[in-house]
């Protein structure tokens, strides 16, 4: 119960509070059922999840190799628990450019999935998705382009291809594209990802808006600075409506 209000307040924004009620779960969870239990991992990644959350690194990193030590030794080295472990250290790791740590973190959650659940699972394609951004932070493009494709496919095939994490999973490649001046391969890509949207979550939501910009983006590196300026103000004016 106090892990879920926990990440309900961490999802409203409210860190302040979220932090103390993940404080109170961990030592709850400690005294309740030992230092060992699997309990006491969720606890820990929770609390680890809000100081990442807030940049607050140094605090969120023992948290997260503990949470993974006490998942590996209760469920063995090859679960998928341990894989989303994995992914949650190595996205720490990611935040502070540290990709010679989050490499293998990211390779070893991918190779566990793709055992476990078998190529086509989506935590599968997340791990793509994972591995890719962590070659595009270090613009090693060749690299990330394979993955982002694989992850779009698993992703399509999972869910339709009119599903809104069809058109994340598009935006991710068109911005690939873009870092790489390939204008061209982007346009049709975010075309599309913003069509998804509009049709998924409807015409003022806030992720249209992001996709609006990115187009505006394009359309300005591409001499179009009228059609981006369409976009840029009609992305301004979804992001003035109160919520």
């Amino acid at each position: 119960m106090l892990n879920n209000e926990a990440m309900s307040l961490y999802q409203k924004g409210q860190y302040g509070r979220a932090v103390m009620i993940a404080k109170k779960a961990l030592d709850v969870a400690d005294k309740g059922v030992g230092p060992d239990h699997p309990d006491v991992a969720t606890s820990l990644n929770n609390l680890a999840l809000l100081y990442r959350a807030q940049g607050q690194y140094p605090q969120a990193e023992p948290l997260f190799k503990r949470s993974l030590t006490i998942i590996e030794k209760a469920v063995g080295p090859d679960h998928p628990d341990v894989a989303t472990s994995l992914n949650n250290l190595a996205a720490l790791y990611q935040a502070q450019g540290q990709y010679a740590q989050a490499e293998p973190l990211c390779k070893r959650s991918l190779a566990i999935r793709e055992k476990t659940l078998g190529p086509d699972h989506p935590d599968v394609a997340q791990s793509l998705n994972n591995l890719a951004f962590l070659y595009q932070g270090q613009s090693q493009y060749p690299q990330a382009e394979p993955l982002f494709k694989r992850s779009l496919a698993i992703i399509e095939k999972a869910v339709g291809p009119d599903h809104p994490n069809v058109a994340t999973s598009l935006n991710n490649l068109a911005l690939l594209y873009l870092a790489l001046d390939l204008y061209e391969q982007a346009e049709p890509l975010y075309k599309r990802s913003l069509a998804i949207k509009e049709k998924a979550l409807g015409p003022d939501h806030p992720n249209v808006a992001t996709s609006l910009e990115n187009m505006a983006d394009l359309y300005r590196k591409t001499g179009r600075e009228k059609t981006a300026e369409a976009l840029a103000k009609r992305a301004a004016a979804i992001r003035a409506i109160r919520r």
